[in-house]
């Protein structure tokens, strides 16, 4: 089976133009002969890099409040029909799409974003809709801590794919309820960094003996728009590097399908072999042989946290 990593730049707090360079990057990808297409975490609308760049945890800041609301303008609700025509596309073209985006959540009031793995189905449907666990250090001063809800794999040809955002794939039980459910294909979405990709992903590959995606968004000075909030406030300089990818691919035994691909927008392609899975789990198999149930257990709550119940 044909996989394509897709390594593309959003256009910050631009949810339809971000959309635009998706729907153009999973066509490529389908017309190489992939089944899948990856794209980073958080792409649409894009990675908060101004919490970093512009003072984010300055408190009761109206200059943040204001990032802030624009962010949840532009995010991803897929009741609203954002996604209906990447959906379509799917569907049209027999491909699978894991997609990072950032959701204005309509079951948690509509106002908090949550950073979302979505994976759509090769029949056009949104297939699950996995919320960061824990968004990491800076991202906690905008994105919402989600919940177990996504913690799920699906069926693609003989292999069972399942997805963790960012440094999800450092908590050893988020992988591990991966494992227990099969995961044989394993992606990892990221921001954009090499030093988040070129050390783990081998560990990934090794312990889940499992092939890897770990794919990462770019992002140049130049996808920041000239509207977007107080631009000059991010000192931003001409044809810098705020993130810059580190998109790669491992085998089950560890190595390198895909060396990190660093500095440039990329949809690269690699093979994946079920058998190699298979070769790998002769002597390890977390799931299976050396899964030890008899002295482990893990219970996972799966449940779409909400706030209320009510009964009328």
């Amino acid at each position: 089976m044909k996989a394509a990593l897709a390594q593309i730049a959003p256009v910050l707090f631009d949810r339809e133009a971000t959309l635009a360079r998706v729907i153009e990057a999973s066509n490529r990808a389908a017309d190489a002969g992939a089944k899948l297409v990856v794209f980073g975490e958080g792409l649409v609308p894009g990675y908060p890099v101004w919490l970093d760049r512009g003072r984010g945890a300055e408190f009761d800041s109206p200059r943040n409040k204001r990032w802030h609301a624009a962010y949840l303008e532009s995010a991803v609700v897929p009741e609203l029909g954002h996604l209906d025509e990447l959906k379509q596309l799917a569907a049209d073209r027999g491909l699978t799409v894991v997609l990072g985006t950032l959701e204005r959540a309509q079951d948690r009031g509509a106002q908090s974003l949550y950073c979302s793995a979505m994976t759509i189905g090769a029949t056009g449907e949104l297939l699950s809709v996995h919320r960061k666990l824990m968004p990491t250090y800076e991202e906690r001063l905008s994105w919402s801590p989600g919940d177990g809800n996504g913690l799920v794999v699906h069926d693609l040809d003989e292999f069972r794919l399942g997805t963790l955002n960012c440094w999800e794939n450092w908590m050893p039980l988020a992988r591990a309820a991966l494992y227990a459910q099969g995961e044989t294909l394993h992606c990892a979405i990221w921001p954009g960094n090499e030093r988040n990709t070129r050390d783990l992903t081998p560990v990934l590959a090794k312990e889940g003996r499992s092939f890897v995606l770990s794919v990462s968004g770019i992002l140049r000075a130049e996808d920041v728009p000239s509207d977007f909030p107080m631009r000059d406030e991010l000192g931003l300089t001409d044809g810098e590097w705020l993130l810059g990818g580190g998109s790669c691919a491992c085998a089950p035994d560890g190595s390198f399908l895909l060396e990190p691909v660093t500095g440039r927008e990329a949809v690269e392609i690699v093979d994946l072999d079920i058998a190699r899975v298979r070769e790998e789990r002769q002597n390890f198999d977390p799931s299976g042989h050396y899964s030890r149930p008899d002295v482990f257990e893990l219970s996972v709550d799966r449940r779409r946290q909400g706030l209320v119940t009510f009964r009328d």
